[in-house]
């Protein structure tokens, strides 16, 4: 929220939130609060998370009892924290724990951070590549106050826009017959209840091509048909990283 604000109110230039991650899945705060933000994603930027299991000075594995970390940073840790059978206790975020476990001083508490957050705050590093798969990518959107001009005849642009549909048979399928039938494929389709209520679905959708490609025209003029609310989010070029 802090993020969103700054940006908002003309403080920050742009805000870098994390939206989803290859082990854990998505990031619901961020995906919860991008509609609402009033803010336009501009870029994705797709980083390798190397996790690190870290303790005060001369902390032993055996010695720990209980784990601490961001939400996210348990969950991309989980298969080896159970394996440990040591607690977890999920807090703000990564580096705070650092700095908690520092100001605690014992060796029963650890956390999950960088090794940049083990260096500022004098930890050792017990373990790591401590994440449950080497292959650990967080992908982030960067969001600004305006959409940036792009070339709307590139082939590497993505759109996200998030839409609402009436909770009847068929109408999530019906909004999307147009990306079918008009060539336009869809990377990313996310549902999640809406804040008016369980029977209202909202629809959180990556696509690739620009709103003014005659193709994506076509498929969105058809999905409004069928949804009660549209509103695009971002127009943006594809990180390099998607074709690796």
């Amino acid at each position: 929220e802090e993020m969103f604000e700054q940006v908002r109110v003309g403080n920050a230039e742009a805000a870098m939130v994390p939206i989803e991650n290859s082990l854990a899945g998505r990031v619901a705060d961020t995906q919860r609060l991008i509609p609402e933000s009033e803010l336009k994603i501009t870029s994705e930027y797709f980083l390798e998370v190397n996790h690190n299991l870290i303790a005060i000075k001369g902390t032993k594995l055996s010695d720990i009892k209980r784990i601490h970390s961001h939400e996210q940073g348990i969950a991309q840790c989980r298969k080896k924290i159970i394996k440990l059978d040591k607690e977890m206790i999920i807090e703000a975020d990564t580096a705070g724990s650092a700095k908690m476990i520092s100001e605690l001083n014992n060796s029963e508490d650890a956390a999950i951070a960088s090794e940049l957050a083990a260096k500022i705050y004098n930890l050792d590093i017990l373990e790591s590549n401590f994440q449950d798969s080497k292959n650990n990518v967080t992908r982030f959107l960067i969001m600004q106050k305006e959409l940036v001009d792009i070339d709307a005849s590139s082939n590497h642009i993505l759109t996200t826009l998030v839409f609402n549909v009436r909770s009847i048979p068929a109408a999530l399928y019906k909004c999307l017959g147009g990306f079918a039938s008009n060539g336009v494929n869809i990377t990313k389709l996310e549902s999640y209840v809406h804040p008016q209520g369980f029977d209202v679905a909202q629809f959180y959708i990556d696509f690739e091509g620009h709103p003014d490609n005659p193709s994506v025209k076509l498929a969105l003029e058809e999905m409004k048909f069928f949804c009660k609310h549209l509103k695009i989010l971002g127009v943006y070029e594809k990180s390099s990283f998607r074709k690796k």
